[in-house]
């Protein structure tokens, strides 16, 4: 097959060239060349666009234009990076090769476009033909193992001899992977150019991404920083305040071992609260604004998408793509192709709702139960929750003295937090892992015809699987957490035996930033140990283990061989790591789900944005260091747009207002502050003259008779008292006495209403204005409609 397959290559206009392995006698490698009069033919045959004539429009003044001493310093070394000429471009015909813009043949055809060719005619070359179907493609070898790879070469790792033949891989590394580099901007034209479109268009989306996550962790510093300042015009202080908070004995929030306690030992986590939900209305402002961000960044990011695709030549890019090997292989039916009117082999169908039945089963039913599994996890931590949460309240202090520094942040509610979610992180991890394979299972076994169908269909699969990961527990205690626990004498039970939990008298909020500091952060910094640390030593490992027990009886002589002999690139090449099929799909999964953070929880953490960006800034140089020496070089591939993540992406955008909206209206007390200081601290309902937030906390504990208390749930209801008669809890119930005692009195029913309110009314004025952005800001700028427009009247006139 490799004879058959070689013969018809050459027959084809490749040259080949074989070589043995200077480290292994039995590995020979096969260089292929593709002349000029090859690279034209196939030019023509795939309708590549190629140079017709350089651009003569005016560039048009820009307002950063005056601030170019600045800009200079963010851009490139442009003495080594020479910026690239702009060309009208048309598909390519060789009947009319003097009408193109061929001032170089080497140059030509850049190194993406020669190894796409080639990669064309390798992956549509016969090698067998059997009972009148055509075997064909390397990707079927090399899957077979007839062949152990196929890959493009690197360009030589450094500086090159010739200045007029520039080493566009150094220059890759040193002006973008560099750690020296970080601060400036992508050679995007370089990299699409080395690369292909398919990695230029995620580098620069990823860079244009975190361009915007700039903006947004500005106002969110903004946000924290105002809120940390004026903190001391904030009612936590009547929870610090010993005779306030101090003389407030708070009702048992578990049974039997809980005890009662007193509210200043939550000082710490009120002041946390506030820092996050501040009553000046700045995270609102911030929830408001992220809101607009987002659609800003989406809109935006398709002008800038579009200008790609015109300068990239993607704009009317029709690509049929081969059938994948896998699916090849399962094919037993040969059918008349509509469109070309060939012989090709198609999988059998389903000729029995028998079969269609079961791989609709095994399929969707899998995938529900992946997600059960993912819920019964969460459970499982609310169990851990409720029951460990039980065991602090029994061994942490009771009371706080003020003296010891690590007291007043060590209460029950922050160790069961932190505890519960570093277990969460951990879980989390684990089950990405089991969640990866069952997903590329699936996916394998619904046999995707082509590769962008395969790489659709296990996207909406991983994606669903880890946004449910990720975010069920963040939605757990955002809205769930302390929201059905009834009241001490009749408080409401899982499963019959654990009884609810409760938030703080400051609220979930702080619980909802730990649970996303640990996973976000943890997620981050687990990723970059995977990508940076762990892999090139336990490659180099590996290979050495490999090479060592290839090596010939005489390791001696062998050594000094191998000494003596220069490894060859392309042999270098193929002990780095192969990228894989699916080494940008892990790429964008990583970003997608750091941007429903960003997004979706935002209110809750204002330093969510500062995080990305410092994650995504490392991100963007790590993947090139990986991209330049690590890996392999992947075949170039064309590529529109950045796929199914760009619908995702809208997807998150629609659901992040609701989400904090409800954050604000549910989570965080920043409506029954407003309803306190605008109906209650003033008579009808209040005792103050004069609008005020004194007395806040007092109007939002509820007071209870501990003779009410069932004894059979409660061990020694009498333990840490006092004299006290009564407690107090979080909620807005009558006192014992009234004649609805324990019943929601009117405040509830009041910060009810202004919650729904505050909800319709956000999210309308926020969809109003994204609304407005979308259909203000046109998906393609004028200057490239200008481009376009120009570029066809040139192909009409000139072809």
């Amino acid at each position: 097959k490799r004879r058959a397959y070689e013969s018809n290559l050459i027959c084809d206009g490749l040259q080949l060239e074989a070589t043995r392995s200077v480290l292994d006698d039995k590995l020979v490698f096969v260089k292929v060349h593709a002349p000029w009069e090859v690279l034209c033919t196939y030019a023509e045959i795939m309708h590549i666009k190629l140079p017709l004539k350089p651009n003569d429009l005016k560039t048009r003044f820009s307002a950063f234009d005056s601030f170019n001493w600045f800009t200079k310093l963010l851009r490139v070394d442009e003495t080594l990076i020479k910026p690239e000429q702009e060309f009208f471009t048309a598909p390519f015909e060789k009947n009319r090769m003097n009408d193109f813009y061929i001032h170089d043949r080497d140059t030509f055809f850049n190194p993406a476009t020669r190894s796409r060719i080639v990669y064309f005619i390798l992956s549509r070359v016969k090698y067998q033909v059997r009972d009148n179907v055509n075997k064909f493609g390397i990707n079927k070898l090399v899957s077979s193992g007839i062949y152990k790879a196929a890959f493009p070469l690197h360009d030589f790792n450094h500086r090159s001899e010739d200045p007029s033949c520039p080493n566009e891989r150094y220059l890759l590394y040193r002006e973008w992977a560099h750690p020296r580099s970080v601060y400036k901007k992508q050679p995007l034209d370089l990299i699409r150019k080395y690369y292909g479109e398919k990695i230029g268009i995620y580098f620069a989306w990823l860079g244009y991404y975190t361009q915007m996550l700039l903006l947004a962790a500005v106002v969110g510093v903004a946000c924290f920083l105002y809120g940390y300042f004026n903190q001391d015009n904030c009612t936590w202080r009547e929870v610090c305040n010993p005779d306030i908070g101090g003389k407030i004995i708070m009702c048992p929030q578990c049974d039997r071992l809980c005890p009662f306690w007193r509210l200043n030992i939550t000082c710490e986590s009120s002041k946390e609260s506030h820092l996050r939900i501040n009553p000046s209305f700045g995270t609102l402002v911030f929830a408001v604004f992220m809101g607009v961000w987002v659609t800003l960044f989406l809109e935006f990011w398709k002008r800038r998408q579009a200008e790609l695709e015109y300068e990239w030549d993607t704009v009317e890019l029709q690509q049929e793509e081969q059938p994948r090997p896998e699916y090849e292989a399962r094919c037993t039916h040969v059918v008349i192709n509509e469109i070309t009117q060939n012989r090709e082999e198609e999988r059998v169908p389903f000729t029995t709702w028998r079969k269609m039945f079961k791989a609709f089963y095994i399929s969707k039913v899998t995938v529900i139960f992946q997600i059960l599994l993912i819920i019964a996890s969460v459970i499982g931590i609310i169990v851990y929750r409720l029951s460990v949460f039980i065991v602090f309240s029994a061994k942490l202090p009771k009371h706080f003295n003020g003296t010891d520094p690590i007291q007043k942040y060590l209460t029950p509610q922050t160790a069961t937090s932190i505890t519960a979610s570093i277990i969460s992180f951990i879980i989390i991890m684990i089950l990405n892992t089991i969640y990866e394979r069952v997903a590329i299972m699936i996916t394998n076994f619904e046999l995707p015809r082509t590769q962008t169908d395969y790489e659709n269909s296990l996207t909406m699969k991983m994606f669903l699987f880890q946004f449910v990961n990720y975010y069920s527990s963040c939605f757990y205690i955002a809205f769930f957490k302390g929201k059905f626990v009834g009241y001490p004498g009749d408080p409401v039970y899982w499963l019959g035996k654990y009884r609810n939990e409760e938030c703080d008298p400051g609220g979930c909020l702080l619980e909802l930033t730990t649970q996303l500091t640990i996973i976000m952060g943890g997620k981050a910094i687990w990723n970059n140990i995977q990508e940076v640390l762990l892999p090139p030593p336990l490659q180099k490992s590996l290979k050495y283990l490999e090479n060592r027990n290839q090596l010939p009886s005489d390791n001696t002589n062998y050594q000094k061989k191998k000494k003596k002999k220069i490894t060859p690139r392309w042999e270098k090449d193929y002990h780095l790591q192969p990228m894989g099929k699916l080494g940008l799909f892990y790429e964008y999964l990583e970003m997608i789900i750091q941007f429903g953070f960003v997004t979706l929880f935002v209110a809750s953490f204002p330093l969510a944005p500062l995080l990305a960006l410092v994650n995504n800034i490392l991100e963007i140089r790590v993947d090139a260091w990986k991209m330049t020496t690590q890996y392999r070089r992947m075949v170039p591939e064309k590529a529109q747009d950045i796929g199914a993540w760009q619908p995702i992406m809208q997807g998150i955008a629609i659901l992040a207002v609701v989400t904090n909206a409800m954050i604000i209206a549910f989570t965080s007390d920043m409506i029954p502050r407003l309803v306190y200081y605008w109906s209650f601290s003033v008579p009808p309902y209040g005792e103050h003259s004069h609008y005020t937030m004194d007395g806040y906390i007092n109007s939002t504990l509820s007071i209870f008779n501990i003779m009410d208390f069932k004894n059979e749930r409660l061990e020694n209801p009498y333990s840490g008292l006092g004299n006290h008669t009564t407690c107090r809890y979080r909620d807005f119930r009558y006192p014992p006495g009234h004649p609805r005692e324990y019943k929601h009195n009117i405040y509830y029913w009041h910060v009810i209403a202004a919650k729904l309110a505050f909800i319709i009314v956000m999210e309308h004025i926020i969809y109003s204005v994204k609304f407005f952005i979308s259909y203000a800001i046109p998906d393609v700028s004028k200057s490239t409609k200008s481009k376009i427009k120009r570029e066809k009247y040139l192909t009409q006139k000139l072809l």
